[in-house]
């Protein structure tokens, strides 16, 4: 075996290892639920703890009082962000006709786990129900072909395959470079090939979702009618009305009081932080 080929070979999982290396970072700092460091048995004692009053509200959910399911979850989440825990919350807000706030749970929950089928599904069943019905502006077909197969998984899922893909490039590229039978060494070098292209696709999936968890662009209109205003003023100009559960983007965030807002097919207001709810 030359030394020429094990430079090569080296070469090659320089960027491959920073990779793996930034895929390994997001899984580490992006799960759902994050250690204290405060020990075992104080670790062990908050998860006893949490898993209690999940089972109470759980409990409460069942036995048909949803109020007092509502106000339990709304605790668990004072502890960390869960999105079984926001995802209960909506179907309890959704039991007790409080849509809005159904709608504002399930985008939570689904934004951290944008593959939950459930969690979409009861979405659209609590969408259904709102006012407004505004048509988007039209995507071009791969744009939503991309959005959707992002979506397939969280930032931590998308890690995850790209540290199982970096690892399977390892082996297609010790293939090709240490084997000396041409079959097996042109296996390595496609999957290799492979193997490399979905571990840069998916550490961008894992990237991008990060960046959306991050930025809190989006919100939910939470009273039962808004009036969208030209100016960051109750004195501004009424554009238009939207309803309880609509779901709008947030445009500007730098007032204290007001956020400007865009909607699906374009137009743009302000309204008060108060009426919305942020994703």
């Amino acid at each position: 075996m030359s030394m020429n080929r094990i430079y090569l070979y080296l070469f090659a999982l320089l960027p491959m290892m920073a990779f793996a290396q930034s895929a390994e970072q997001v899984l580490s700092t992006d799960s759902l639920l994050v250690s204290t460091g405060e020990g075992d048995a104080v670790a062990l004692l908050e998860d006893a703890v949490e898993g209690a009053s999940k089972q109470a509200a759980d409990s409460a959910y069942v036995a048909g009082d949803y109020h007092t399911a509502i106000r339990q979850y709304e605790s668990l989440l004072q502890g960390g962000v869960n999105a079984e825990v926001y995802y209960n919350l909506g179907n309890s807000y959704f039991k007790v006709d409080d849509i809005a706030r159904a709608i504002l749970n399930y985008e939570r929950a689904l934004l951290m786990s944008p593959g939950n089928g459930d969690i979409r599904a009861n979405l659209e069943i609590a969408r259904a129900k709102t006012v407004d019905k505004v048509v988007p502006q039209p995507e071009l077909f791969f744009v939503n072909w991309y959005l959707s197969l992002r979506a397939v998984m969280s930032v931590d899922g998308w890690a995850t395959v790209g540290i199982l893909t970096f690892l399977i490039f390892l082996i297609g590229m010790g293939l090709y470079f240490f084997v000396s039978a041409i079959q097996l060494r042109k296996v390595g070098f496609y999957v290799a090939v492979v193997s490399v292209c979905l571990c840069l696709l998916s550490n961008l999936f894992a990237y991008q979702q990060k960046e959306i968890m991050q930025r809190h662009d989006k919100a939910i209109i939470l009273v039962p009618s808004v009036t969208v205003r030209s100016t960051p003023s109750e004195s501004g100009t009424g554009l238009f009305i939207l309803h309880e559960g609509h779901k709008v983007s947030i445009k500007d965030d730098s007032m204290r009081e007001w956020r400007e807002i865009v909607i699906e097919d374009g137009k743009v207001g302000w309204v008060r932080l108060a009426d919305i709810g942020i994703i």
